[in-house]
């Protein structure tokens, strides 16, 4: 899939772990991992604006288009 989610990457940065996050966010750690892991087949903008502000970043930061 040419969309690549760095969630990981970011998490790593802020040092933030997936049950904090998902408490931040308030979503379980279930669908934050298939996000994470890049297995998820969309996000709302709600969600992404929320993982964004916990771990203050742009969305560009967590999604990278690589054109295969």
């Amino acid at each position: 899939m040419p969309i690549i989610v760095n969630l990981d990457v970011m998490m790593a940065k802020r040092k933030m772990s997936l049950n904090e996050l998902s408490e931040k966010v308030d979503l379980t750690l279930s669908n934050l991992s298939i996000l994470k892991t890049g297995k998820a087949k969309a996000i709302r903008f709600s969600t992404l604006e929320a993982i964004c502000r916990a771990l203050d970043c742009q969305p560009g930061d967590i999604l990278e288009y690589r054109n295969e």
